[in-house]
């Protein structure tokens, strides 16, 4: 029992085995060509360092990795340094265009109420004279005075000398008016100080008439304005009575220079 069962065994494995080696070829050794020390990468070969580069380079699986710094240069910054000295200023450029006009700013707050100011004065000239008696010329210039006081506030005007004297400095106006004479010349001037300003002239006629000049002037404190009668070369002269007024001169203050 045992001998058939043996044999059985023994055919059995004899006939499976060249099956199985067909099935499953031997592997061949890889051979080594040099002997390699584990614990040494940097000893080894040349020839295996590079075919086992060129292995890793080549399969995706050994890529090489991307190396990158892992320290944080920031905390490498060096401290601020120093302003440096001003340069040289440039050459002035070209002017530019004018800007469009901006917006309007806010409305600003209201100031302070200011200190009250000095009472306004007030300033008043004027006068205005007559005279009654006729009057001739002579060899010499002769003032104009007069002998009626219709207006004369605060006196400025000078009856005696026949002369107004600005106390007031400012722009006045001043107007004479004469009765000329039958048959002669009537020749006045308006005088500030010694210079003849204007003049009333009248050509002698057989008929009187009223003639008139009038002008303003800017006068300063101290100055002088009166009525002159030029000197005697024709018959020369104004005529005026007793009871009627026929020459007067008037003047007032227009608008002071200093309100």
């Amino acid at each position: 029992m045992r001998v058939p069962l043996l044999l059985l065994l023994a055919s059995s494995l004899h006939a499976t085995r060249p099956l199985g080696e067909k099935a499953f070829p031997k592997r061949e050794a890889r051979r080594v060509s040099s002997c390699v020390r584990c614990c040494g990468p940097a000893e080894q070969p040349s020839s295996i360092t590079a075919s086992r580069y060129t292995r890793m380079t080549s399969d995706s699986v050994y890529a090489m990795p991307r190396i990158q710094p892992t320290i944080n240069i920031t905390i490498l910054k060096g401290e601020k340094g120093e302003m440096g000295e001003r340069g040289i200023s440039g050459p002035e450029g070209k002017a530019g265009e004018r800007g469009l006009r901006g917006h309007s700013g806010q409305k600003g707050q209201k100031g302070h109420i200011g200190l009250p100011g000095n009472s306004c004065k007030q300033h008043y000239v004027a006068f205005s004279v007559g005279r009654r008696k006729p009057l001739h010329s002579s060899d010499y210039y002769q003032h104009v005075t007069f002998d009626t006081e219709f207006v004369n506030l605060y006196k400025h005007f000078n009856m005696f000398t026949g002369k107004f004297f600005c106390y007031v400095p400012g722009i006045y106006f001043f107007i004479l008016n004469v009765h000329t004479w039958n048959y002669k010349e009537t020749y006045l001037h308006i005088m500030k100080n010694d210079n003849e300003v204007v003049i009333l002239y009248s050509q002698p006629s057989e008929r009187s008439i009223m003639q008139s000049q009038s002008l303003m002037l800017d006068l300063h404190e101290g100055d002088e304005v009166w009525v002159r009668m030029f000197k005697r070369e024709r018959e020369n002269g104004i005529y005026s009575e007793e009871s009627d007024i026929y020459i007067t001169f008037n003047g007032h203050l227009i608008k002071p220079a200093v309100e």
